[in-house]
């Protein structure tokens, strides 16, 4: 799991000054968890123009006098606003764990200990991935 801070700021054009104007700053916490925080972790950094999915949450809080709201977003995906500029893309390769299966029959691990030399280079093709070309 990981969470970082994502800051949303408001501009609005004010007509009386002919300018854009800040009107605040939104914030929020989101939180990536399994391979999107292993990928995010590596890929997004402090400034960095964000564009986030999931599912958001809104929780009003209170200490005494202070009140507040949190607004937290659960991400379902994350990635780089390419409207600002270019990103380049790599796949990340993880191999899953074998499930074991039974054993082979008595007449199957006969016929298997024969051939085990014709079959061991077999096992090893498709072991390495060419990298994907770009469009």
């Amino acid at each position: 799991m990981t969470s970082f801070r994502l800051a949303s700021n408001l501009r609005k054009f004010d007509r009386k000054r002919n300018e854009w104007v800040d009107a605040g700053t939104n914030w929020y916490t989101v939180s990536t968890y399994r391979q999107l925080a292993i990928n995010a972790v590596g890929s997004v950094f402090k400034g960095d123009r964000v564009l986030v999915t999931g599912r958001l949450r809104i929780r009003e809080w209170g200490d005494g006098e202070k009140r507040g709201v949190n607004i937290d977003l659960d991400a379902d995906a994350l990635g780089h606003d390419l409207s600002w500029g270019k990103s380049t893309f790599t796949r990340s390769i993880h191999s899953a764990p074998v499930q074991a299966v039974a054993g082979p029959t008595s007449h199957e691990s006969e016929r298997d200990g024969e051939d085990e030399d014709e079959n061991s280079e077999e096992s090893h093709v498709g072991d390495e991935l060419e990298p994907a070309t770009p469009f």
